[in-house]
C-alpha cells in the first residue's frame, strides 16, 4: 500500500471508530454527521468522501461482508454448497469478533440495532439486500430455479444477521468480545452444517 492509500485507510479507520465511540456513548439517533466530523478534526465533506451517507457509517463493513460473499460464492469449486463456499470466512468474521475493542462495542451494529429502531430497520434492509445479491450469485452459477435461488439466497444472509442479532443481544447483556466469538462459533458452525446438507446444484 502507498504512503497515499495508507492515509486515506488511517483516516477511513479513524471516522468509522470515532463514529462508533459518539454512537456507544449517545445512541445512533443522537449523534450528528458533523458531531462526528468535528471529533474526528476532518472536515463534514471529508467525511461524506469516504462514507456519503450516515447509515454507511454502521454498515460499511456489512457491504465489505456481502461483496466477499458473493466472490465466494461465484468462484466455488464445481460440487461445492454455497454455504461450504463461505465457511472458513464467515467462521474467521464471528471469531474477529473476540478482537473488538470494549469501549466501541455499544456501537457495533448489532448492539445499536437493539435499541436503535432506525439501527433495527437498516439491519432488516441489508439483510434483504445481501439475500438479493446472494440469489444472483447462486442463481447465476447453479442449474436450480429462480426461487429455489432466492430460498438459498435468503438462508445464507440469514447467518450474518443471526451473527448481528446475536452479537447485540450478548453486548447488551455485558458479555465481552472473547465470551460472545466463543458463544457464537459453535451456533455458526450448526447452521452452516445444516446449510452444506443442501445439494450443491
Amino acid at each position: 500500500m502507498g504512503l497515499r492509500d495508507l492515509k486515506k485507510a488511517r483516516t477511513r479507520q479513524l471516522i468509522a471508530e470515532t463514529a462508533a465511540r459518539l454512537f456507544a456513548e449517545r445512541g445512533y439517533e443522537q449523534v450528528t454527521v458533523g458531531e462526528i466530523a468535528r471529533a474526528a478534526e476532518v472536515a463534514e465533506q471529508t467525511l461524506y468522501n469516504y462514507f456519503p451517507s450516515k447509515e454507511q457509517l454502521v454498515t460499511d463493513r456489512e457491504e465489505e461482508v456481502q461483496q466477499r460473499l458473493v466472490e465466494l460464492v461465484r468462484a466455488r469449486p464445481a460440487g461445492t454448497s454455497p454455504a461450504a463456499a463461505i465457511r472458513d470466512f464467515v467462521l474467521e468474521s464471528v471469531s474477529g469478533i473476540g478482537d473488538m475493542p470494549p469501549e466501541l462495542a455499544a456501537g457495533t451494529i448489532g448492539h445499536l440495532a437493539t435499541i436503535s429502531p432506525a439501527v433495527h430497520r437498516i439491519v432488516l434492509e441489508l439483510t434483504d439486500r445481501q439475500a438479493t445479491a446472494l440469489a444472483e450469485a447462486i442463481g447465476a452459477t447453479s442449474p436450480v430455479p429462480p426461487e429455489i435461488a432466492r430460498l438459498r439466497g435468503a438462508a445464507l444472509a440469514g447467518v450474518f444477521h443471526f451473527v448481528i442479532g446475536e452479537s447485540g443481544r450478548l453486548i447488551r447483556a455485558g458479555r465481552t468480545g472473547p465470551e460472545i466469538a466463543g458463544t457464537l462459533r459453535p451456533k455458526v458452525e450448526n447452521i452452516l452444517a445444516e446449510l452444506d446438507r443442501w445439494p450443491a446444484d
